[in-house]
């Protein structure tokens, strides 16, 4: 009986090894099938998406002081960072108490650099792009007018997409380009899916490995919001462009 009993020990650990094993295989392959698309530059601090050509970083007032040289000139292996969003202004009277410095300098540091406004849906999406136009002289050369918005403060999903389209609508107007619009890809999937697919996406989706979940098209990829760069004290989100330099050159102001 005792060595009965000693076999069944035996046979149950040698199991409980094998399918251990077969767990750590799995989680490996995994791993190799999911994982190869990012590589991890200890200087950028975070894993980035390797099948991109074209990098870059947002900005506003939370990163303080940038030297944008340092940001300019970083570059690892072939990861340069290629293009800024800039924090401009915010609701009906709100202006980014570091856009004018960032706007300049990094202009005069030859970054092409975009402006962003930060949407409340509380306001009125006419006086909000005035606001943002009163502010932003785009030029030659410069991306597109970007309107963030990221939450609903409550208004009903109607009045919500009005004021989005007001916005929208009296920006593309004065700038004479459509603009592009910013959010999750929740948000995105709840609120705006479906009513403004013709206007170019700007999506925030983490933790993924090549590319958003989700199905229409969109142009850059907020992947990060913890990346390291010379010449920013703090962390930034790290976005990819979903084209070649061709693409993006496309896609400046004339």
């Amino acid at each position: 009986m005792a060595t009965r009993k000693k076999k069944k020990i035996f046979r149950k650990v040698l199991m409980f090894f094998i399918v251990f094993a077969g767990m750590g295989l799995a989680a490996w392959w995994w791993y190799r099938l999911h994982a190869t698309n990012f590589v991890t530059y200890p200087e950028f601090g975070i894993a980035v998406p390797a099948n991109y050509a074209i990098h870059g970083i947002d900005v506003s007032h939370h990163q303080e002081n940038i030297n944008w040289d340092l940001v300019k000139n970083m570059q690892v292996q072939n990861i340069k960072i290629g293009f800024v969003f800039i924090k401009a202004t915010e609701g009906i009277g709100r202006v980014d108490s570091h856009f004018n410095q960032n706007w300049f300098r990094s202009k005069d540091a030859g970054m092409c650099r975009g402006a962003y406004h930060f949407f409340l849906a509380t306001k009125s999406g006419k006086l909000q792009a005035q606001n943002f136009i009163d502010v932003v002289t785009l030029k030659p050369g410069d991306l597109p007018p970007v309107l963030d918005v990221e939450q609903t403060y409550g208004v009903p999903v109607d009045k919500l997409r009005k004021e989005v389209k007001a916005f929208l609508q009296t920006t593309e107007q004065y700038y004479g380009v459509k603009p592009i619009i910013y959010t999750n890809v929740d948000f995105y999937k709840q609120y705006l899916n479906g009513q403004f697919d013709d206007y170019p996406l700007w999506v925030a989706h983490y933790l993924r490995q090549d590319t958003p979940r989700i199905k229409r098209d969109w142009l850059f990829w907020q992947h990060s919001e913890a990346g390291r760069v010379n010449g920013v004290t703090y962390k930034v989100d790290f976005n990819v462009f979903n084209g070649d330099s061709s693409e993006f050159r496309n896609l400046l102001l004339e």
